[in-house]
């Protein structure tokens, strides 16, 4: 029902290293400072600040750019979501105008990933009472992931957002700036793209604890493990530049992870996929956590 199943009995492998006297060079190159006295950027994009990047860059054709700006989401809106569901025609019923048009959810009652482990807390997708967007005290438009479990003890109320414009689309850039704006145990982030027995996820992890990449080489073989940062709970930068042949990750505009192994060559979509945790104590009855997105870009690659 396109959860987070790809992978069973997941470990947490050291990072793999891909090292070369050309690839040092490259990186020592790509993190002296500009003229302004910041590091460059390494992404094709020139993504690690703050700023939305808008416009193509290199290889990529920007087809999305969200920043939530001057939108209004309530509660209950992502509601009725089992229409044409996996597929580039899925819509949620409950949204109107740009956003029927530009997002979809799982649907209510799909189960998560923690449903196909043997853990005590299990999630189920509420996107009707979990997803929201609106502006910060500051003004700033976010979409608010905010997940969550039942004082009875019922499964966590968990949360999976997709991109329309980049469903079933082979290749590209993608981007987001985050934060978990309130942390509790439990609770897990494994924004990916998957399918045919590949998988690229990122940013991958609890919200406990540090923020990471993983790619599983279509075809099986050991898993690229990648650490991006030390938490969740300072503003990130994420991107994925997946190319063929290649698949690299960044976080804040540093290069975190590449990998060439069994890169995925067919469509695929990218899912932001939020549910109860893998690792570690499961979320308590009656507790919350929350992601923040202050805006989401994604790319086409070689369509010009």
């Amino acid at each position: 029902m396109g959860t987070h199943a790809a992978t069973t009995g997941r470990r947490r492998r050291r990072p793999l290293v891909f090292g070369s006297l050309g690839a040092a060079l490259l990186a020592a190159l790509l993190s002296i400072p500009s003229a302004g006295g910041a590091p460059v950027s390494a992404d094709a994009c020139r993504t690690g600040g703050t700023a939305m990047p808008v416009g193509d860059c290199g290889p990529f054709w920007q087809v999305l750019a969200e920043d939530f700006d001057g939108d209004r989401v309530p509660l209950g809106a992502f509601g009725d979501c089992d229409h044409h569901a996996d597929t580039s025609a899925a819509y949620c019923a409950g949204l109107e105008g740009s956003y029927r048009d530009n997002w979809w959810a799982y649907p209510t009652g799909w189960p998560d990933t923690a449903n196909d482990r043997d853990r005590d807390v299990v999630g189920v997708y509420h996107p009707e009472d979990t997803v929201s967007v609106g502006p910060a005290e500051d003004g700033d438009g976010r979409m608010r992931i905010r997940m969550w479990r039942p004082a009875d003890g019922g499964p966590v109320h968990a949360s999976a957002v997709v991109p329309r414009a980049v469903m079933q689309m082979k290749y590209g850039k993608y981007s987001a700036r985050i934060k978990v704006t309130k942390q509790a145990p439990g609770y897990k982030s494994a924004w990916l793209h998957y399918g045919g027995g590949c998988e690229m996820d990122h940013p991958e992890g609890e919200w406990t604890g540090p923020l990471s990449a993983f790619h599983h080489p279509c075809g099986g073989g050991e898993q690229g493990s990648f650490k991006g940062a030390d938490d969740w709970t300072a503003w990130h930068t994420v991107s994925t530049e997946w190319t063929p042949g290649h698949v690299r990750f960044f976080v804040d505009g540093r290069e975190t992870g590449h990998d060439t192994r069994g890169v995925p060559d067919r469509p695929l979509s990218w899912v932001l996929q939020n549910e109860s945790a893998l690792e570690g104590p499961g979320a308590a009855p009656g507790s919350s956590a929350q992601l923040e997105i202050t805006w989401v870009t994604a790319y086409a690659y070689g369509w010009k």
